[in-house]
Formats: structure tokens, sequence, C-alpha cells
């Protein structure tokens, strides 16, 4: 798993993971430039972040220019390993932590894609557990800058005017998402037409529904004890659909993308979206007087039980054939500093991976917060998997589901065989 967004997310990601499946560019000198020593090439997708990023970095170091690209995860993925088989990548990219898509740490590290920054004085400070998603046999190839959760994000303001409270028991979330479409506007705005998005509510359902009553999920997966089509992977699958049914997206997710799910969270035509926390910034973006809040999404009646996906968010990779090493690395660590750790997770909304960066948590992020402090968190799914497959078979799959081409337990046995064939 975009995220950051992990996805993820991820996962998942994740992303981090994000906007636009068109992509843009900016930066000094945008589309020019030969790459050459006081050039740097960059691919993001951090919309709406790296800007703000690439503009310090440029203000620390006179002299030294940007020429930077930004896409959605879709987009993104599709067109990294292209770039990197055929020598036309840029010198630093994004790259998700784990193993969950085309774009994550074990999958660009295998072939020697990325250069190994071992060497690099953060790389030793990384908690434990972001350390083993940004890590490829033992080595780091990662430098992941925050960390992400998956949830769902309210609007305030929207949710004042429906008289409504966010919900903390599944009953309650049925009710209201009831409440909601009684009143004209539903509870969430959900994305499906970007395949990526089909992902979060059911990572925000697995992280209770399986990793509550247990932990140590995915070590019994690994070890072929356990598969997604004999575990409650079918109850928050079958609670994923039973939210579709009860009403709680708007008409059509599969025709709605998410720049437009953004749209109707962010102008109160739904009272929130469930998302990671990355979202928030674009929120805000569209609605800068809006007040929105990340919650767990819950998945039983005991509050007590839920657990939020929390995870490392997509970071930055250097090319192992960069053009510019030496201005890759100048970038990477900046990224990593507490001024680009801080400018980052500030305007995506998110949390510093290293600790003692000064950093105060936002509002919106303060339940976040409070899971992770008391360890009521469970990396994206995606991270843990064996291969990227396994992903984008989920992906399609939901997407098949929800138009009616497909049925859960065909989409999980479908993962299992896909989890089997291994890396």
């Amino acid at each position: 798993m975009k995220t950051r967004t992990t996805a993820l997310i991820a996962a998942t990601t994740a992303a981090t993971l994000l906007a636009s499946l068109a992509a843009c560019s900016g930066g000094t000198k945008a589309g020019s430039g030969d790459g050459g020593s006081k050039t740097l090439t960059l691919a993001s997708v951090d919309q709406g972040s790296i800007e703000d990023v690439v503009k310090a970095f440029e203000k620390a170091n006179p002299g030294i220019k940007v020429r930077y690209t930004t896409s959605g995860a879709d987009q993104y993925q599709q067109q990294i390993r292209t770039q990197l088989s055929s020598g036309t990548a840029p010198d630093v990219m994004s790259v998700w932590p784990g193993n969950g898509n085309p774009g994550a740490t074990y999958v660009l590290a295998e072939p020697g894609y990325l250069r190994d920054l071992s060497d690099q004085p953060w790389a030793a400070k990384l908690p434990e557990a972001i350390k083993s998603v940004a890590q490829y046999q033992g080595k780091t190839y990662n430098a992941v800058f925050g960390q992400n959760g998956i949830g769902a994000v309210y609007n305030q303001q929207a949710l004042d005017k429906a008289g409504l409270t966010p919900p903390d028991t599944w009953t309650k979330l049925l009710a209201f998402c009831r409440a909601a479409k009684a009143k004209g506007t539903p509870a969430f705005a959900l994305g499906n037409q970007d395949n990526w998005v089909t992902q979060l509510v059911l990572y925000a359902l697995v992280a209770t529904t399986v990793y509550g009553p247990d932990r140590d999920f995915d070590q019994k997966m690994q070890a072929g004890q356990a598969t997604f089509a004999q575990s409650p992977w079918t109850a928050a699958l079958d609670k994923y659909l039973t939210m579709e049914k009860t009403g709680c997206f708007q008409k059509n997710p599969l025709g709605t993308n998410y720049e437009t799910s953004q749209q109707l969270a962010a102008t109160g035509k739904t009272l929130g979206i469930v998302q990671g926390n990355w979202v928030i910034a674009l929120l805000q973006q569209k609605n800068p007087k809006g007040t929105f809040t990340l919650k767990a999404l819950p998945a039983t009646d005991d509050p007590s039980e839920t657990i939020v996906p929390a995870a490392a968010g997509a970071g930055y990779g250097i090319n192992a054939k960069a053009k510019n090493e030496e201005l890759a690395l100048k970038f990477v660590n900046f990224v990593m500093s507490p001024e680009g750790m801080n400018l980052f997770v500030k305007k995506q909304g998110g949390l510093p991976s290293l600790p003692d960066t000064g950093h105060e948590v936002d509002p919106s992020l303060t339940e976040l917060s409070t899971f992770i402090t008391a360890d009521r968190t469970v990396p994206f799914m995606d991270q843990r998997w064996p291969n990227a497959k396994v992903q984008q078979t989920m992906l399609s799959g939901l997407q098949e589901i929800f138009s009616g081409q497909s049925t859960p337990e065909k989409l999980l046995e479908e993962m299992d065989a896909d989890y089997r064939a291994g890396s």
C-alpha cells in the first residue's frame, strides 16, 4: 500500500499516494536542464507537499535547482519500473515501504535499482517498526520521513450541520450511515474509480477484525498456517459491503475518482471520507475554513478492541544509477532533517518517523497519535506480503466486486494463490 500514503498503505499506501492521475511538473526550470552537477531530478507522489520541500531545499542550497514531476500513485507505480529498467529514471524517487506494490522498497531494491542508504546518519535512528520496511536484506534503501494512519476523516462543520457525532462502535457506525443518508448527506465519500482507494476501507476494518484477536496473523500467513479465505478477512470484507448496502457512501463509488471524493468531503457533500491522514491537507486546500479530524473506523461493538492501520508512509529512494548522486544524497538528507521532515508532515497532516524533531501533533491527528502511543496499530497489510501481485489482485478484485463481476470468496481465493506464489 499511497498515505502516506502507506499506505499501507500504502498502505499501502499510499502515501502518500495521491491526488492526480495526470502527471504535472513543477519546480525551478521544470522540464528543462540536463541533470548536471547543479540540477537534481525528482519524481514524487507527494503532490501538495513536495512543492514546499523543494523550495526550502533550494533556498538552503543556493544555486541548486530541482526538476520534479508529481503524479498519482497508480500512474507512478506503472511508470517507475519502466523508467528504472530503461535508464530514464530520475535521481530521487518516491518509494513505498515494504513489499506491497510495484514501487515498494523490496521490489525496487531486489534487482539493484536503489542505492544503499545505510551509511547515512539518520538510517540507524529509524524506529524498528519503520526500519523493518525501509530495509531489504538488512540494508536501508528508503528515507521514510513520516508515519501515516487510515481512518475516517470527518468534516466537523458538516457533522455539526447534520447534528451527528463520530461513531465508536460498529452498530453506531451503521446507525450513523443511515442517519446521514436520511438527511441527504452520505457519511463517507468513496473514490473507487482509482483502484488504490478501494483498499482503504477494507484495511481499516481488517485491522480490528483480523489483528485484534490475532496479532501474529502475518507470521501465520508466512508459515502457511493461515489464509485470507479461511480467516476474519471474510468478515472484514463482508462489513465493507454491508457499509455499501447501508448507504455509507455516495452513489456510484466506481464512477467517483479520488479528486472528486476529496471535493465531496471538503465541501460537506458528505460528512467525511475514509482515507489516510494525508488527505487532510488536500481537504484543507479545497476548504481552508474547514476543520477535519481523523478518527478510528470501528469494526466491533467494543471500542477497546479497535485497532488502526498505521505505518511508515512513502519515502524517498535514490536511483542506483543517479546522474547526480551527491545532490541526491543532499536532498534525501534534507528530507530526513528536522526541517525537511517537519515541513513534510505538517503539509501532509502526518507524524514524523524520527523522534525529537520538535514537531507538535496537529489536533486533527490527536486520536491517531494516541493509538500509536498505545500500540493499538498494525502496519498497512500489504507491507508484509511476499509480492506486489497480492495487492494488485485485491485492488482490481474489489472494483470487480463493486461492479458485480466478482465475489468476496473468489477475491480472497485469488489473493491466497498470489500469496502462495511467494516473491
